[in-house]
């Protein structure tokens, strides 16, 4: 199972659209390699969407929530590294025109708003780059 992270889950609600699988609080994460990139790392009432599944599921059922690991580093990417490299270029590009160290910052956290809109904007599509599979606990 290299390249997954998984995580235990209950099914909460099941719909046309999909699954709710709610996370299983883990000690295990706390020493798991990929904690920093896990969307699931943070236990607390998480809730995971499932679209793609097989077989037969019901409420209440225990089940496994898999996710790549490419998926954490595609968080990170989108979530961390393009805001802080946004933010940098802008402090750069504003320091070489001669711009005051004050309206640089602020001109720099000023092109986050339109960074995290645009993010929000293609939520949905983002959604389905972070799709999880599940399989029933065994």
């Amino acid at each position: 199972m290299s390249g997954e992270i998984t995580h235990t889950g209950i099914i909460k609600k099941l719909s046309e659209k999909g699954i709710i699988v709610g996370i299983i609080n883990e000690s295990a994460c706390a020493s798991c390699h990929a904690q920093g990139s896990c969307t699931a790392a943070d236990m607390k009432d998480k809730e995971v969407e499932i679209h793609h599944f097989e077989g037969n599921y019901s409420v209440g059922q225990q089940v496994t929530v898999i996710g790549k690991t490419s998926q954490g580093f595609k968080a990170l990417l989108w979530g961390y590294l393009m805001p802080f490299i946004l933010l940098l270029t802008v402090l750069i590009i504003t320091t070489s025109l001669n711009i005051s160290e004050g309206i640089g910052g602020l001109l720099a956290l000023a092109i986050l708003v339109p960074y995290y809109f645009i993010l929000f904007l293609f939520r949905n599509r983002m959604k389905k780059t972070f799709e999880f599979e599940i399989k029933p606990l065994q």
